[in-house]
């Protein structure tokens, strides 16, 4: 896995013309494909423009030093009392002697120009010095902060929430469908819809699972199941943590999900089972499949496993499910720069957050599947039974 010392290198051969052709072609790929390599990329050049300024400065002031050392050394030379003995010599031999005078020693008029600006402005000119030297620790320390509030994302772990762009563009039509899913809602703006993960149904009565992450921020929630049809939900527990969240359906119109056709894991599943999940990091439903290659996660985080499964942002909230049918996980995100390494919360922690909301009496109790429809049947079969209890969530902000 890179480390920044390796960006940092790789960035500084990309900008001072470095790279090979195919791998300068290689680079630029990335950087359109993937922007969360972009925005590293845009720190580094502010980081090192603010250096470049900085050394350019320092660079300024050791000039002038120099110049100033130059003078005053100059004027001592001419001001010492061997100096003026010396010049009196001098006089008295040409009058005896009846040469011609040596030149005198005299600053030029840019020199005093020099010698004025510094005496004049030494002050400004440390001032500035002082200023850059706090805008660098300055600028390092914002990035440090920066990192630490966005972990995830910056040493190597990426969340999975999706932007929507599509829904930006129809901001209009969506206003008129959130309005005609709940008649009695007094007509209000509506943020276009930013962000959009995947969500699964828990409960046969309207309760969902998600990415803690992919609802974060958001001032309201759709789901959409693969048929179009959609429902407001709002979240009722979220689990930072384990990047969990409990959402429930607050819609008229919804009659149920019908009896869940799979069953929750409680306990561990084991290492190099063949794994898979269902999400939608594109409009339509997405399939990937792999296998359980680690029972810890991102930095030996035990409450994940990590997978074999190539995902994409959209993917978060998507459920894992082992080849019987049984649900593990809850995709959550993936390591940067290593080849389909995904992560997913285990499921035995959604079982002890529902466990645990029951035994507080936090609202109604939850109906949990006793019985598993998919386990014996094929790949295809299970699919065809689970896609319709798999949704889009989107975030409106």
């Amino acid at each position: 896995m890179k480390t920044e010392a390796d960006y940092y290198a790789l960035f500084d051969a990309y900008r001072s013309g470095g790279l090979a052709e195919e791998e300068r072609a290689t680079l630029e790929h990335r950087l359109a494909a993937d922007p969360e390599l972009a925005r590293r990329l845009q720190e580094f050049e502010e980081l090192t423009g603010t250096l470049t300024a900085y050394g350019r400065r320092l660079a300024l002031r050791r000039k002038l030093h120099a110049i100033h050392a130059d003078m005053d050394a100059e004027r001592a030379v001419r001001l010492t009392p061997l100096a003026k003995a010396a010049e009196e010599d001098e006089r008295h031999e040409q009058f005896a002697t009846g040469r011609a005078p040596r030149p005198a020693l005299r600053i030029s008029r840019t020199e005093e120009k020099l010698r004025q600006f510094w005496h004049g402005h030494r002050a400004t000119m440390m001032v500035a010095a002082s200023v850059a030297v706090l805008a660098v620790f300055t600028t390092l320390l914002g990035m440090e902060m920066y990192r630490a509030s966005q972990k995830p994302s910056l040493y190597g772990y990426t969340v999975l929430r999706r932007e929507v762009e599509r829904i930006k563009r129809n901001q209009r039509s969506m206003n008129r469908t959130l309005n005609q899913i709940d008649a009695t809602a007094t007509p209000e703006k509506v943020n276009p819809g930013k962000f959009s993960g995947t969500g699964f149904a828990l409960t046969a009565d309207g309760y969902l699972v998600t990415s803690y992450h992919v609802i974060q921020g958001a001032d309201s929630l759709l789901i959409e199941s693969r048929e179009r049809q959609r429902y407001r939900a709002e979240p009722v527990f979220t689990d930072v943590a384990h990047d969990l969240a409990i959402l429930q359906i607050k819609d008229k119109n919804f009659k149920g999900f019908g009896r869940l056709p799979y069953s929750f894991k409680r306990g561990q599943s084991d290492l190099g089972e063949r794994v898979y999940t269902l999400g939608y990091p594109r409009e339509d439903l997405v399939f990937n499949d792999g296998s359980l290659s680690a029972r810890s996660g991102f930095e030996g985080d035990t409450g994940f496993y990590q997978i074999s499964i190539p995902v994409n942002p959209g993917n978060s909230g998507g459920p894992l499910l082992d080849d019987r049918g049984n649900l593990i996980g809850i995709i959550s995100g993936r390591q940067m720069d290593v080849q389909s390494a995904a992560f997913a919360t285990k499921s035995s922690y959604l079982m002890r957050l529902v466990d645990s909301l029951g035994t507080a009496g936090a609202g109604k109790p939850y109906n949990m599947p006793r019985t598993n429809q998919l386990t014996g049947t094929s790949r295809p079969q299970q699919i065809r039974k689970l896609q319709d209890y798999v949704f889009v969530v989107k975030v409106y902000e």
